[in-house]
């Protein structure tokens, strides 16, 4: 039986959709953790049957389900003047650097922030896999928050996406969208 992949950018943790699917389904679940720059990538190519992606994304040929929104937060360095600060506003930042991401991986951003070279603002499960000592996060209380969605190719009619989609919405077993389920041998 060929396993349902699922694929899922940094900050996504998909462990409780995992257990109840394993719990649901003689299926089995296989997770592929990507960078954000493959989210489209692994559903045009196949790799992967859905893909919890980071919002905005390009929908074209894709079915989007939008599922939650990311908190924005700053990211600066334990000795950095915005630190005392409980939250930032943008007005916060104005004087201060951006840190210039370009072809740097967030950890190497973290990094570099850390070393006390300017401030990332990153959606906040995000900051919180790179989280150090040296660094702090504050609330960026006027920023724009990321949204989390599911995606799926819409050529792709495969039964075990709308299971899937359950499993993700909170659908019981019995919910009528699931696949039914199976009935259990009596004993006599």
């Amino acid at each position: 039986m060929n396993p349902f992949r699922v694929a899922f950018v940094p900050g996504v943790t998909p462990d409780k959709w995992a257990r109840i699917w394993g719990e649901r389904s003689k299926v089995p679940l296989d997770l592929q953790p990507i960078g954000e720059e493959a989210q489209r990538e692994v559903l045009e190519t196949s790799t992967a049957d859905m893909c919890f992606v980071r919002l905005p994304i390009d929908r074209d040929g894709l079915h989007v389900i939008p599922l939650y929104r990311e908190v924005p937060v700053v990211v600066v360095s334990k000795e950095h003047v915005l630190s005392v600060l409980d939250e930032i506003a943008t007005d916060d930042l104005a004087d201060e650097l951006e840190l210039d991401q370009t072809g740097l991986t967030t950890k190497q951003a973290v990094e570099t922030v850390a070393a006390g070279t300017g401030y990332l603002v990153l959606p906040m499960s995000v900051a919180r896999i790179h989280h150090r000592k040296d660094v702090v996060t504050r609330p960026l209380v006027d920023g724009e928050e990321s949204q989390i969605g599911l995606a799926w190719r819409i050529e792709n009619e495969d039964e075990r996406i709308e299971e899937f989609i359950g499993v993700v919405r909170g659908r019981t077993a019995q919910s009528s969208r699931t696949s039914p389920p199976k009935p259990k041998r009596r004993r006599s």
